[in-house]
């Protein structure tokens, strides 16, 4: 890591902040991402881009930041297969940024420590703070791996985060950031439908929320996402679509540590649906809007 070079797989609504949280912090940053647009921003900033991920095989950290595992293992490809040919440096890492599976990620570590020849290894490093805490470098960020491959990455990550902690080991994090999102998936459901039972009740639903900040209900979600709902401000900082994914890890690890998980599961069913209705690319908050519709029609419930 003294080399102060990061190689970033991924700018977009998160990556792209994040990456230029490292150029200012001094690092030297190679990017690459799918959108040439994006590469030219990081340019424009003081980093470089990658003609493709492969072009990072030589990076002492190579960070991703994609929407989900599939889509890193696809863009890794030939990542790998370039190890397989020539073994990159030893103590390489490879960061997983995004929100995937903690078992998924897991063997994405045995695959990334084969093809390497044991010289690269895995450590896991989903985050939370949306959009607003990528740009502000304010991210919380849970770790998994082993102590010594935190350690290397930890100045890495704390250019992007203000509370970093190594939570264990492989998929350690993914699991944690699954917990996070049980607790954010879930309060922004309650909330929206909150609101939605104010609304047709002829509560006023920013007084209400004022008056809940004031309480036991208050938290940091009703804090930042309480004033879209009220608004019906549906104007995307992050994927709605990504929550059903999200809750599904949450489902299936309850399953594999044999733990019950009524809320995840009812979260699985809410935002399932959201996703039929066609609007997973808006904001988290257009949860109220999956809601409002299902009681136009007259569901009282998700099955």
């Amino acid at each position: 890591m003294t080399q102060g070079r990061v190689g970033f797989v991924g700018l977009g609504l998160m990556g792209a902040p994040m990456a230029a949280n490292l150029v200012s912090a001094g690092w030297r940053v190679t990017g690459w991402n799918r959108s040439p647009a994006a590469i030219r921003d990081l340019e424009r900033l003081g980093g470089a881009g990658a003609g493709s991920v492969e072009d990072l095989r030589d990076e002492p950290v190579i960070i991703f930041m994609l929407p989900d595992l599939p889509f890193i293992e696809e863009a890794a490809a030939g990542l790998l297969d370039s190890w397989r040919q020539e073994p990159p440096a030893p103590e390489t890492l490879v960061v997983v940024m995004s929100s995937v599976s903690p078992v998924g990620v897991q063997a994405f570590g045995q695959a990334v420590a084969e093809a390497s020849a044991g010289n690269a290894s895995v450590i896991d490093a989903p985050v939370s703070g949306g959009t607003v805490g990528a740009q502000r470098g304010t991210l919380a960020i849970m770790a998994g791996g082993t102590a010594a491959d935190f350690g290397r990455a930890r100045p890495v990550l704390e250019a992007m985060g203000t509370s970093v902690r190594l939570l264990g080991g492989l998929g350690a994090g993914s699991l944690a950031k699954a917990c996070n999102q049980l607790v954010v998936g879930t309060t922004t459901a309650a909330l929206a439908e909150a609101a939605e039972l104010a609304e047709r009740s002829g509560l006023d639903v920013e007084a209400l929320f004022e008056v809940l900040s004031g309480g036991l209900a208050a938290s940091r979600v009703l804090e930042v996402v309480g004033p879209r709902l009220a608004a019906k401000d549906y104007t995307p900082t992050g994927p709605a679509k990504f929550m059903l994914k999200d809750l599904s890890f949450v489902r299936d690890s309850a399953d594999a540590a044999g733990t019950a998980a009524p809320m995840a599961a009812a979260g699985v069913g809410l935002y399932a649906e959201l996703v039929a209705q066609g609007l997973g690319d808006q904001d988290l908050a257009v949860v109220r809007q999956a809601i409002a519709n299902l009681s136009a029609a007259g569901v009282g419930q998700v099955p």
